[in-house]
């Protein structure tokens, strides 16, 4: 058999089902056993490493992000696999914040082909998720990682990720989205989280809203897994312990944006002090270091000054407000020009009442993806918050062109509601990697 070129090994990744462009109806149909089946042929690689796994609704990609600052700074090798990319699937698959080349993917999917060609018929057929998810843990064995980072795509329970038993497990900020894949209520959403809770595997949480609290604190109680809860003054057990945190988050320590990035970065610090209790070595002024040097592009990203363009992921009504609250802390003068787009699984009521309101001019836009909203559910869903007649383009380079013809120098120009929209900003910009800067 020939060995496979860089464009045919993208070609098999590519012939499996795609669950991002069409999410699943039910989370059951990522189906864990499958992606257990597949790592076990491959000889378990993630095993060879210490873990962290982090799931959440908003601030989990961030988290990580810290978290694996905090481990190279402290002079560790380190895995980060989180999603969606931004500009290139590579994005998804780093060590030492690298990307993962094309030859390195070709040869993983070399190893991974003739495997998948053996998986019993009974398991069913496999996703590209669940494929890069076993390529990603490979990569890293064969890499020789002293840690990998690994973000939850959707929910946790099964979640592809999940297959992994981790050092840490950690649960980021939780509130309504993905509701039906996950259930109505916080309290169905928090159940599909906790999934990642593994028997007597440390869990850090942040302080979750009541609903959520109650769900995480019955599920650790059932696993033995013991529960901390990375908060303002520390680190906390059961116990009302408090163990202080190296370098406390604040915006003075931390290089990423907005005041929500405190919590993500109180998250972050936690899980890097449980990870030191099994035995990583983390010295105290990696703490310090990792939160002054993390990048994370598109979270609360500047792309240019006069007017100021500011680029970010918020995609549901919490993350919405969060966003807002920052935009006033950053920029608390000038006008706002708010170009938004989302997916049309979202609450897009929730996101405009949200931002909407403060916008002096709104553009809406819809990204080239599957799942993006169309123009007319846009339109409708912001209208009733707007101050005038919104504008609507198909194209973000238009979309950029008309807030900056209008902006004056002093003004605001924020594009969110998706990170397919924060994509497209970006690559309008010149952006062309998501390497931060």
């Amino acid at each position: 058999m020939s060995a496979l070129t860089d464009q045919d090994a993208l070609r098999w990744l590519r012939s499996f089902v795609d669950t991002e462009k069409a999410l699943p109806r039910t989370p059951t149909e990522f189906n864990l056993p499958r992606t257990q089946a597949l790592l076990d042929l491959l000889g378990s690689p993630q095993r060879r490493y210490p873990s962290v796994v982090i799931a959440g609704t908003k601030g989990k990609g961030s988290t990580a992000a810290i978290v694996e600052s905090i481990l190279r700074a402290g002079g560790l090798r380190t895995g980060l696999y989180t999603s969606p990319h931004l500009h290139t699937f590579r994005e998804r698959i780093q060590v030492d914040r690298e990307l993962i080349t094309p030859g390195m993917i070709t040869q993983r999917i070399t190893e991974i082909q003739p495997l998948v060609a053996q998986m019993a018929a009974g398991v069913g057929g496999l996703s590209i998720y669940e494929v890069e998810t076993a390529l990603a843990l490979a990569h890293f064995a064969a890499a020789q990682v002293g840690c990998a980072v690994l973000e939850v795509g959707l929910g946790g329970r099964d979640d592809a990720v999940n297959a992994v038993t981790p050092t840490v497990s950690a649960i980021s900020s939780l509130s309504l989205d993905h509701m039906q894949i996950l259930g109505a209520t916080l309290g169905e959403i928090a159940a599909h989280k906790a999934g990642i809770i593994k028997p007597g595997v440390p869990i850090v949480s942040v302080p979750q809203a009541a609903e959520a609290a109650a769900v995480l604190a019955h599920v650790a109680a059932a696993q033995g897994a013991p529960l901390y809860i990375a908060g303002p003054d520390g680190l906390r057990h059961a116990a009302d312990v408090v163990r202080p945190y190296p370098t406390v988050p604040r915006p003075d320590t931390l290089r990423l944006a907005g005041q929500f990035q405190i919590e993500n970065a109180q998250l972050a610090s936690g899980i890097a002090l449980l990870l030191r209790d099994a035995g990583v070595p983390i010295p105290d002024k990696a703490f310090a270091e990792g939160l002054a040097s993390v990048r994370w592009p598109g979270r609360l990203e500047t792309l240019r000054l006069r007017p100021r363009l500011i680029v970010d992921g918020a995609h549901n009504g919490d993350s919405a407000r969060k966003l807002m609250a920052a935009l006033r802390e950053i920029h608390p003068s000038g006008r706002l020009f708010l170009i938004l787009g989302a997916s049309a699984d979202k609450d897009l009521a929730a996101i405009a009442a949200a931002l909407v309101p403060h916008a002096e001019t709104l553009i809406v836009t819809q990204s080239p993806h599957l799942r993006a909203a169309t123009i007319p559910a846009l339109l409708a869903a912001v209208r009733p918050f707007a101050r005038n007649e919104p504008l609507a383009t198909l194209d973000a380079s238009a979309a950029i062109a008309e807030a900056l013809r209008r902006a004056r120098p002093d003004d605001l120009i924020c594009a969110t509601g998706s990170l397919f929209v924060v994509a497209a900003v970006r690559e309008a910009c010149g952006y062309l990697e998501a390497d931060g800067g």
